[in-house]
């Protein structure tokens, strides 16, 4: 079935809440969206990019459960790097195999004097040391002070979930229709860190 995108807050309201909680898994998950909702495939595709490049969706991607898997510890690993060398070290640090994200971040002085964050997962403890020990050896940083943050315990992983058109309609002032009425909810998922170690400030 065709069908244009003629009331543009309804219909993105039901393509956000159809793709929230994850695309189904068939061989044509966008086909199976559009018929839950009543478009066409293409109507779906070409909807979804457009609310991806004007912001409404910030990101459309894969939620990895790690530990499934098989990679039973991650840490994030993080440094206290000089400000003159962090973005050319981080951009160095991020294209490594074994760290899946790296990114800065402003100092909490005095009590959290580090600039760069990484994230490492490993199929044990002893691999994510291994890990971070081959960064500080690749990189010459091994005078640099860092520590390793291992997740202590792991919550529901999953994407971001928006209120539904039903909630925004009973919010006092809401509309309930369009883009703006679906308000963005924390998702479930945080680590705890516990540190194990840390590098000596040189």
């Amino acid at each position: 079935m065709s069908c244009e995108l003629e009331t543009v807050g309804s219909w993105d309201t039901a393509l956000i809440e159809a793709i929230q909680g994850g695309l189904p898994l068939v061989e044509r998950p966008f086909a199976a969206v559009a018929a839950a909702i009543g478009l066409d495939e293409a109507a779906v595709l070409a909807r979804l990019g457009e609310l991806l490049a004007s912001g409404t969706i910030k990101r459309l991607g894969v939620v990895v459960r790690h530990q499934e898997l098989g990679y039973r510890a991650n840490a994030m690993v993080v440094w206290d790097l000089p400000d003159e060398a962090v973005d050319g070290l981080g951009e160095r640090i991020g294209t490594l195999p074994f760290v899946t994200l790296c990114y800065r971040r402003p100092r909490r002085l005095p009590d959290w004097p580090y600039n760069l964050f990484t994230m490492i997962h490993g199929r044990g403890r002893e691999a994510v040391l291994e890990h971070v020990a081959a960064i500080s050896r690749i990189l010459d940083l091994g005078a640099v002070p860092h520590a390793v943050l291992f997740s202590g315990q792991r919550f529901k992983q999953r994407g971001a979930h928006y209120r539904s058109a039903r909630l925004a309609s009973e919010t006092p002032g809401s509309s309930g229709h369009g883009p703006d009425a679906a308000s963005p909810r924390r998702p479930a998922t945080r680590s705890v860190p516990v540190p194990l170690e840390s590098g000596s400030r040189a």
